[in-house]
Formats: structure tokens, sequence, C-alpha cells
């Protein structure tokens, strides 16, 4: 068995899951940070109704 290519390939594996991870760990970041600006955003939204509680109380329909 060739030890410097087995070596090498393990290497560029290794190197692989490295960068996998990182970019796992960006996303899992970047998912979080979307999930909490989307909170905010339904926060407030919800704190406008409180404002105004009669808004989306009645509908008028004619037919």
């Amino acid at each position: 068995m060739d030890i410097p290519s087995l070596s090498m390939a393990m290497a560029t594996s290794q190197l692989q899951t490295d960068i996998g991870i990182a970019m796992l760990s960006k996303t899992i970041d970047l998912s979080q940070t979307l999930g909490d600006n989307l909170t905010d955003i339904i926060d407030a939204a919800a704190m406008e109704r409180s404002v105004y509680p009669s808004i989306g109380g009645n509908i008028d329909l004619s037919v």
C-alpha cells in the first residue's frame, strides 16, 4: 500500500469534512437569525394590532 497516497486521501477527506461542518454551522446560524427576524416581525404586527384592536375584527360583505 502506498503510504503517501493514503495520507493525502485521508487529509483530503478530513478537509472535506471540516468544510462541510463549517458550512452547516453557517447555515444553522443563518436559519437562527432569519427565525429571530421573523419572530420580531410577527411581534411587531401583534403590537400594531394591540394598538388598533378593531382592525380585522369585522368584515363588511355585499352580495
